[in-house]
C-alpha cells in the first residue's frame, strides 16, 4: 500500500486527526474531495494492510505502522514546501500545491539532500511542523486569532494553507508568519476582528480567516498601549 493514492489518505487521515477525535469516512471524503463510496473502499483497503482501525461508530483511526508512513509524507512535503519558497521563490500560496505532485516520488536520498541543504529546518512555509527523519513531530497548541480578545497583542505563528486565495489575502493584509498584529475590537458572537498590522494599517478579518490563523499571545493589552505606557514613565 505504497501509492500515492494511500500516500494521501494517511495523510489526510493524520492531519484530521490532529482536529477531531474520531475522523469518520465521510469528513475523509470531504478533506480529499471524493466521494464517500471511494473513501469507504480505500478505507477498507488500508484497514487490511493493517495501516488504520476501522470502526462504524468511532471512525478510523491509524495504526502505529500508517502514522509512520503518513509522516514520512508529510515530511517530504513539508520540506519540499519550504525549499521552493527559500530557493525558488515560490510564493506560499503555490508551494502546497507543487508539493502534492512531488512528495511521492523523491527518493529519500534526496530528501536527506533537502533537509541537509536546508539546515534541518523544523517549519515549512506556513509554520507547520516538519517530522524529524525518525518520525518524531513537534505538535505546538496555539490559539486562533479569533479567540485573541480586543487590545491585545499576538504574533502570527502557523496559517492554514489549504486555500491559495486565503494565503494571498493573509499576504495582501501583512498577516505572514512572524508577524505582530494587534486586535483592537471585535463584534460579538465570534464576529469579525479589526486589527493593526506591523505597518500600521487597519483590516477587518472576519470569523473564518481568524480560524485559519494560530498566534502566540503576547500582553493583554496592544503594543501601542504598551508604548503609550511606556513614554508616561
Amino acid at each position: 500500500m505504497t501509492s500515492a493514492a494511500a500516500q494521501n489518505y494517511l495523510k489526510a487521515i493524520y492531519t484530521l486527526q490532529e482536529q477531531q477525535a474520531a475522523v469518520t469516512t465521510s469528513a475523509l471524503a470531504q478533506y480529499l474531495k471524493v466521494s464517500a463510496a471511494s473513501a469507504t473502499n480505500m478505507v477498507k483497503k488500508l484497514a487490511r494492510a493493517r495501516l488504520l482501525h476501522h470502526s462504524p461508530y468511532h471512525g478510523v483511526q491509524l495504526t502505529g505502522r500508517g502514522e509512520k508512513m503518513a509522516l514520512e509524507v508529510i515530511r517530504h512535503h513539508r520540506l519540499i514546501e519550504l525549499f521552493l519558497a527559500r530557493t525558488l521563490a515560490v510564493p506560499w500560496d503555490c508551494v502546497h500545491a507543487e508539493a502534492e505532485k512531488i512528495e511521492h516520488v523523491i527518493s529519500e536520498d534526496l530528501e536527506d539532500r533537502i533537509a541537509t541543504f536546508l539546515g534541518d529546518p523544523t517549519l515549512d512555509p506556513h509554520g507547520d511542523p516538519i517530522p524529524t527523519k525518525a518520525g518524531q513531530v513537534a505538535r505546538p497548541v496555539y490559539p486562533s486569532l479569533l479567540d485573541v480578545g480586543a487590545g491585545q497583542s499576538a504574533v502570527v505563528r502557523r496559517v492554514s494553507d489549504q486555500n491559495p486565495e486565503h494565503l494571498r489575502h493573509f499576504s495582501k493584509l501583512g498577516l505572514v508568519l512572524d508577524a505582530n498584529v494587534d486586535v483592537l475590537e471585535r463584534e460579538p458572537f465570534e464576529g469579525p476582528l479589526r486589527v493593526r498590522v506591523a505597518s500600521g494599517a487597519e483590516h477587518i478579518v472576519d470569523e473564518t480567516l481568524a480560524r485559519e490563523i494560530w498566534v502566540s499571545p503576547l500582553t493583554g493589552q496592544t503594543r501601542t498601549g504598551m508604548a503609550r505606557v511606556k513614554k508616561s514613565k
